[in-house]
């Protein structure tokens, strides 16, 4: 990359923590020669001399990777502004679990100083591309990489829907919606909703129904090239969440296709401890009397 060193600082600035150690990252990163950009209103509520405010239009241009200080959320906010170029993204840990995230709060200047050093390798997780078809016709798209969820509009009334791989019907199912996810989504709401923990090395999809009124209603894991659909055949009209954070709303005999996307997510990646060790720390897992080969 031609001219000077710039990153793209996302910040949860409803979070103390996350205001103070995106001020710290800032100025290290600006006291090693690299711009730094925030986006509005970012940039406005927290007024570090020396950043810049990025085009709203495009706000990883010209940066070289997104550094996220905040919870999951956050990040997947991060992962939104970075997907237009392709740009990793890296997180700071400051919410609760932070399963996407990289380092912890205590571990912000080795984050910094390892950015700053180009040392960290980049790991693409795959994401989902999902369409909505109306009497026929495609007639909106989004995007996610925890999940796509169908899920019913109103509390009084379940959805009725009929799930489909690979182009042909699965099941008819009474819920509350269906979770279609990617593993890296396996332990976000698919996995509150009753679904397998898939490991991020492996390519798959996932179909996970939310309290299903049927005999039939297990979580399904599929091929990456697999095709998912749910049709919405009755009972209440629903709404579709790509990632908790762009919804679409969803009319009867309306369809949602959810397939493998080409644009992966790219994390970057400063150690590779085994995901199983990821998952004891985040879960608090028990594993006391556990002795080893």
């Amino acid at each position: 990359m031609s001219g000077p060193r710039r990153v793209l600082l996302v910040s949860h600035t409803g979070r103390e923590a996350a205001r103070t150690s995106t001020q710290i990252a800032a100025q290290r990163f600006m006291d090693a020669g690299v711009e730094v950009a925030l986006c509005n209103p970012e940039a406005g509520e927290l007024s570090i001399p020396g950043t810049q405010t990025a085009d709203p239009a495009d706000p990883g241009a010209g940066c070289e990777i997104v550094v996220v200080l905040g919870g999951d959320g956050t990040l997947l906010r991060g992962a939104e502004l970075a997907r237009g170029g392709q740009l990793p993204v890296v997180g700071v840990n400051l919410g609760h679990v932070g399963f996407l995230a990289e380092a912890e709060q205590e571990d912000l200047d080795a984050l910094v100083d390892r950015v700053v050093e180009r040392r960290y390798d980049v790991e693409e997780r795959l994401t989902l591309e999902v369409e909505i078809t109306r009497e026929g016709a495609p007639t909106r798209a989004g995007w996610a990489v925890n999940e796509a969820s169908i899920e019913k509009a109103s509390r009084d009334r379940m959805l009725e829907v009929v799930a489909e791989v690979d182009g042909r019907p699965l099941s008819r199912w009474g819920c509350d919606g269906v979770v279609c996810a990617t593993p890296t989504g396996s332990t976000a709401y698919a996995f509150s909703a009753g679904g397998p923990v898939v490991w991020p090395e492996v390519d798959a999809l996932l179909m996970v129904p939310i309290s299903a009124h049927a005999l039939f209603a297990r979580p399904l894991v599929v091929a990456p090239t697999s095709v998912l659909a749910v049709e919405l055949v009755g009972g209440a009209e629903g709404v579709l969440w790509c990632d908790g954070r762009r919804r679409f709303d969803l009319e009867l005999g309306d369809r949602v296709e959810v397939r493998r996307s080409h644009v992966p997510l790219r994390l970057a990646r400063l150690h590779h401890a085994p995901f199983t060790d990821r998952l004891v720390a985040k879960f608090a897992l028990p594993v006391e009397g556990w002795r080893g080969r």
